[in-house]
């Protein structure tokens, strides 16, 4: 019995076709070929592409090189990356910008483009996700978001100029930050009871400052409840708040744990509590939000992945893949996630919704019983 090498077929994606500018009756062949060709390393068997027009379907004949049905998508896709850069737009300088830079390089090489960070600041990234949501869903335009625009906005404000749920397709959900409630160790406070009592003292004199609505919507509930007086100032930069929390001008700052680790070490900052659910391996002896007697509902700091609504499903299950296998590199992990306090969730899209909608739920409840009415 004679055999030939493997064939993969697959069902032609019209979305991607039209993706790509081809449609049943270009000389898709041909153009594919090429490019599979092209990904291929250069001492690789020859690989044929054939298309069935008629039926829509793709043949990938693979003549030794160990295709999986993966790497024929994936390649398939690639003609899609051959066109222009890829821009992915998130806030400047803090953990996301940092993040999505160290993913451009090994995304650069797995899409052969290059990936593009534009930062979008400012009106609590309202402006950032405008744009995102009104720019083409070809696959392009990239967006790293936390839960303000995604979760808090609707609640925080009487309108806005896209929707939190219609507007994006959810591609993965990064990571969890775990968020630090510290203080300045000048202050000579161990406990939220005992950060209570000085504030009690010093009424009037004390403030704090939080990067996320989650944080500061804890804040405020945590005030509601024990009698503190802390004033909130608003949150610049990581940078900025822990000059605060040093210099004694705003000695109290619930931001990420890779931000003030190593002032915990040196002594300088102390950490009051960790937001996530079990102790950090990097501070084992900081208790949980939970474990200190305050525990209420809160939703936890994050960063997404997302794109324009109505982008190719084709191309979302792609960039999830590469971005699944980056992360999940030992080295990446270890730089990336580890030493800088942040969990890796890297969910389906349809995780990611989902999870979305239920914070949202959250969300509501939450700024309902803080009583912050909305701008």
């Amino acid at each position: 019995m004679v055999t030939g090498p493997p064939v993969y077929r697959m069902k032609l994606d019209l979305n991607v076709l039209n993706h790509l500018g081809l449609n049943l009756y270009s000389n898709v062949a041909a153009v594919l070929s090429e490019a599979v060709a092209n990904s291929w390393d250069a001492d690789a068997p020859e690989v044929r592409v054939t298309v069935d027009s008629t039926h829509g379907l793709i043949d990938i004949v693979d003549d030794g090189c160990g295709m999986t049905i993966g790497d024929a998508n994936d390649r398939f896709l690639n003609v899609g990356y051959s066109k222009r850069q890829v821009e992915g737009a998130t806030s400047p300088g803090g953990v996301s910008d940092i993040f999505l830079r160290a993913l451009s390089d090994p995304m650069h090489q797995r899409l052969g483009q290059p990936l593009v960070i534009e930062n979008r600041p400012g009106g609590n990234m309202i402006i950032a996700a405008r744009q995102c949501a009104e720019a083409p869903p070809d696959g392009y335009t990239l967006c790293v978001m936390p839960g303000e625009p995604l979760i808090y906005n609707q609640f925080q404000f009487r309108s806005l100029p896209y929707d939190p749920d219609k507007s994006f397709q959810p591609v993965t959900n990064f990571f969890f930050i775990t968020q630090t409630l510290g203080v300045g160790a000048a202050l000579n406070v161990g406990s939220l009871e005992e950060l209570a009592a000085y504030s009690k003292a010093k009424a009037g004199t004390l403030s704090y400052s939080a990067p996320s609505s989650s944080q500061i919507v804890f804040m405020e509930s945590w005030k509601q409840a024990t009698g503190a007086d802390l004033v909130k100032v608003p949150f610049k930069g990581g940078g900025d708040t822990v000059t605060g929390m040093l210099s004694g001008s705003t000695p109290v700052g619930f931001l990420g744990l890779g931000n003030l680790l190593s002032y915990v070490r040196a002594g300088s900052i102390v950490p009051l509590l960790v937001d996530s659910e079990k102790r950090s391996a990097l501070v084992p002896d900081v208790p949980t939000m939970g474990e200190t007697g305050f525990a209420r509902d809160h939703t936890r700091a994050f960063f997404g992945l997302l794109a324009p609504a109505g982008t190719p499903r084709a191309i979302v299950d792609r960039l999830r893949r590469e971005t699944v296998r980056i992360v999940n590199e030992p080295a990446f992990m270890n730089r990336h996630f580890t030493e800088r306090g942040l969990e890796p969730v890297l969910n389906t899209p349809e995780e990611f919704r989902s999870f979305l909608q239920a914070d949202r739920t959250r969300a509501a409840r939450i700024v309902k019983a803080a009583g912050i009415a909305p701008q």
